[in-house]
């Protein structure tokens, strides 16, 4: 071997391939500040350092558990089970006297999302809500893995900067939104990996067979169905955001292994004209903690320059037609211990480094604009009820003729808290006969008017070509439903009942 070959393995390779046989450096995850000995970090609990080896979803659940044991600061809930049976959990993180009136801000932030109620609201003393979420797809596991480090982070670190921004945020953490997935990835990745480590991309570490631990237990795409809801884990997560109305949600993806690191905002050429300017503003500005951290960490990163903004159906933009802030966060994948990419040696320990930045980048902004993020909240459904009393489209009807598919698009409906009321006397719009009691309206002058208007236009115009992801999901073509959009010059007040939800009289 020559000197140079030599010099290269030990300066670039030997301590990467030590890393992924030992406990990182101290430090090396998070702020080397004090931390409360009676929290356990993860490494104490687990018997091993977060990074040598991938995650099961038990230890993860049990980890969890005992911080919520531990700290004060810490409530656990689990809002379901997944359909192999594995707890669905959502840790609420905050300062003591937060927990005390937890109900009270819940309260406090459904008047906030009332534009008849919002008014009044003194926003100088509102937390903030910072919904983070990891691993919806269950192979891209070092979010999942990082969401560990950010909740001992929080549980346990004693520092000005942490105590003020519990009293002033309101974290929800969900630690993994796929466990199935993860289950299936992590005892793929641990059965195959070798003591030694081994980097070839065409190893058996990193090649998973179908149908890969992406989806959930039935193949689904987790990430395809927020708005749709039909999976026991997308609907826990909606009714939890539809409970809290949070101003920020994260979502902690993973991309190809010869990538770096993406946050949004995304292509500005494919946001859903739906969303607000101001959100993106807001994203952006969300952004620059990203870009600071992580540059302070020598890491590669890029923005706006690949995923879009359009598709409300995925973690990212779902919150965007809700007055919250959607943001994405996308690490080039190791996909197992140590793989060898186009920019050198990718190994697991760094890419959950990453995501653990990227998690604190987001609980400093959110803290630090927690004011501006509630104005926006308020200001977003305010704004709604105001474009719909001008929108020529004054609500939509569909019938319930034909059970199933009427009583599954209500269903999805009510899970986003729209209003929808019975169709109170037969009527016929566009030539389309629709009888009382066996139909529905949704008026478009409701709070939820931009998620409504998502829901059931056809839109056929769109200002980029190009998408990452659909470009059109008009539900009620999809349960393949009578139906149609109803103008104003058609509308009569007679038709619709009191506001509330809609049950039919079959």
């Amino acid at each position: 071997m020559s000197r140079r070959i030599l010099l290269f393995f030990l300066i670039f390779l030997f301590p990467a391939l030590v890393f992924a046989q030992s406990e990182p450096m101290p430090g090396y995850y998070l702020p080397a500040v004090r931390y409360n000995a009676s929290i356990p970090t993860p490494a104490a609990y687990l018997g091993f350092e977060i990074g040598t080896r991938h995650l099961s979803h038990d230890e993860l659940v049990g980890y969890l558990r005992e911080l919520d044991h531990a700290s004060e600061r810490i409530t656990l809930r689990e809002y379901g089970r997944s359909h192999e049976g594995r707890p669905m959990l959502c840790l609420t993180i905050t300062d003591p006297a937060n927990h005390a009136r937890l109900e009270s801000i819940k309260e406090t932030r459904a008047r906030l999302v009332d534009p008849a109620q919002s008014a009044g609201l003194d926003l100088k003393t509102l937390p903030a809500v910072n919904y983070m979420g990891y691993s919806i797809h269950g192979n891209e596991a070092s979010g999942c893995n990082a969401s560990l480090l950010v909740a001992y982070y929080l549980a346990a670190a004693q520092t000005p900067e942490v105590e003020q921004l519990l009293k002033n945020t309101v974290v929800l953490l969900d630690p993994c939104f796929n466990p199935d997935g993860m289950q299936r990835f992590s005892s793929w990745v641990n059965s195959r990996r070798s003591q030694h480590g081994s980097p070839d991309p065409a190893g058996d570490e990193f090649n998973e067979p179908w149908p890969r631990g992406r989806y959930n237990h039935y193949w689904f795409d987790l990430n395809r169905d927020w708005v749709v809801a039909q999976q026991p884990e997308s609907k826990g997560r909606v009714a939890i955001f539809q409970e809290w109305h949070p101003n920020v949600l994260t979502d902690h993806h993973e991309m190809g292994s010869n990538a770096t690191f993406f946050f949004q905002p995304g292509v500005p050429s494919r946001v859903n004209p739906g969303t607000p300017v101001r959100n993106q503003e807001l994203t952006a500005k969300i952004a620059t903690y990203h870009a600071r951290l992580l540059s302070e960490k020598n890491i590669l990163f890029y923005t706006k320059e690949s995923f879009d903004d359009f598709y409300y159906g995925k973690g990212s933009t779902y919150p965007d037609v809700q007055g919250s802030i959607g943001i994405l966060f996308e690490q080039g994948s190791s996909r197992g211990s140590a793989q060898e990419t186009e920019n050198g040696l990718l190994t697991f320990p760094y890419s959950i480094r990453n995501q653990t930045i990227a998690s604190l980048s987001t609980l400093q902004a959110v803290g630090d604009m927690r004011i501006e993020l509630n104005e926006y909240l308020r200001d977003f459904f305010k704004t709604a009820r105001q474009d719909a009393a001008k929108d020529e489209i004054k609500g939509y009807v569909f019938a319930d003729n034909r059970d199933l598919p009427g009583r599954e698009l209500l269903n999805v409906l009510m899970r986003h808290h729209i209003d929808v009321r019975n169709v109170r006397e037969d009527i016929r719009v566009n030539g389309k006969l629709f009888l009382a009691n066996h139909s529905f309206w949704v008026p478009s002058e409701q709070a939820q008017y931009r998620l409504v208007k998502a829901l059931f236009e056809r839109r056929t115009t769109f200002q980029d070509s190009i998408f990452y992801d659909i470009s059109a999901w008009t539900l009620p073509d999809a349960f393949g439903l009578e139906w149609s959009p109803v103008k104003a010059g058609e509308f009569n007040p007679r038709w619709s009942g009191e506001p509330g939800i809609a049950l039919s009289s079959r």
